[in-house]
């Protein structure tokens, strides 16, 4: 498409803010032309904002240097000149969920990183290989909100992003009881060794929230629309721990499954590689084209040599073997802060524009 549509990124100062704008450099659907932040940044070129704080390991884009930070609660005139926004504001969720139904009420739709939305009955939380049909539910919710347009559509958690898709993978097997361990990066706080020196050589066993994220929203991606609502999946029963590591990038996960009948192993592994969902059918320009990948050597996955794969869009998974006292355990790789946060809410809308929900003014 020749011409673009016009983005805002609300919270761009941030480190998912920063990897939004990363990503969607030379992007061949979006361009960033807004960007909003707190007040005290409102009023300075990007370049000035960041100084001394960009925490990406590529060069800031010279197309954003000179934009001038627009204040993100100046709702109207942030979303004037933008066809939709992405979403990384740092706000309490009341604030969040407050601001984000402003902007769509401007008929401006939102694609939000944040976790305030994840639970509003008529909001999609999309992977978009898993469960692209949840977009629906936006009629429903357009409705709610009085809008033609506007709209909310989130991401997920980065912490599910291991394992809640080759559990989709093995749908047919019908996996019933999962347990899963998540060793997550600092960036996914936000951080950079440098602000955080404490994290050097160390584990954190507490992560505010995480547990219950990692329990529980598969099972909405998992679900279906019932009437004006998404109406959660009943299984897999899961239970999680969440904890902190010394990796700048790459959430890992162990993860312990039982299912309703024990598939046999090469099954299993060919559902991982085999599977495919609507970003690779519409090869949609951030999509992997090979969604999960399955490592046989038994010290992969790593993140060193595994958390950029298909650009940090795809999953690695490995050591999938058989259990004493479960039917299967096996290793998780995603990277947090592509397929995890910003990646991942590019990717939803680029399917919600593919779909006809995202269009210009």
């Amino acid at each position: 498409m020749e011409k673009k549509l016009k983005v805002a990124i609300l919270g761009g100062t941030g480190m998912v803010g920063q990897r939004f704008i990363s990503l969607l450099e030379n992007h061949p659907w979006f361009e960033v032309t807004t960007i909003a932040a707190s007040p005290r940044s409102a009023g300075k070129a990007y370049k000035d904002t960041v100084e001394g704080r960009w925490k990406m390991d590529t060069p800031m884009p010279e197309g954003v240097k000179d934009i001038v930070v627009k204040d993100v609660s100046d709702v109207d005139a942030v979303a004037a000149d933008v066809d939709f926004c992405f979403s990384a504001v740092d706000m309490s969720k009341d604030e969040i969920r407050a601001i984000e139904e402003k902007y769509a009420k401007t008929e401006t739709p939102v694609v939000s990183n944040n976790s305030a939305h994840r639970w509003t009955p008529d909001v999609p939380m999309i992977i978009p290989e898993i469960n692209p049909e949840h977009a629906k539910i936006i009629e429903a919710q357009k409705k709610r909100l009085g809008t033609t347009k506007g709209f909310i559509a989130v991401k997920p958690n980065c912490s599910i992003q291991s394992y809640a898709p080759v559990l989709y993978a093995w749908r047919e097997f019908e996996p019933t009881q999962v347990v899963v361990s998540t060793y997550q990066a600092i960036s996914g706080a936000g951080k950079t060794f440098k602000d955080w020196p404490e994290m050097e050589g160390n584990v954190i066993p507490f992560i505010s929230g995480e547990e219950e994220k990692s329990e529980k929203e598969p099972l909405k991606i998992y679900g279906h629309i019932e009437g004006d609502h998404i109406e959660n999946a009943t299984s897999p029963i899961i239970t999680s721990q969440c904890i902190r590591v010394p990796v700048l990038n790459g959430h890992t996960a162990t993860v312990f499954v039982n299912f309703k009948n024990k598939p046999d192993k090469d099954a299993l592994i060919k559902a991982i590689v085999d599977y495919k969902g609507e970003p690779q059918e519409l090869k949609l320009p951030s999509a992997p084209t090979q969604f999960m990948q399955y490592l046989t050597d038994d010290n992969r996955p790593q993140v060193k040599m595994d958390v950029d794969y298909e650009r940090g869009f795809g999953v690695s998974i490995g050591r999938l073997r058989e259990d004493t006292l479960f039917d299967y355990k096996f290793v998780g790789l995603s990277h947090n802060t592509v397929r995890g946060a910003a990646g991942g809410a590019v990717l939803c809308a680029e399917l919600l524009k593919a779909k006809g929900y995202i269009d210009f003014k």
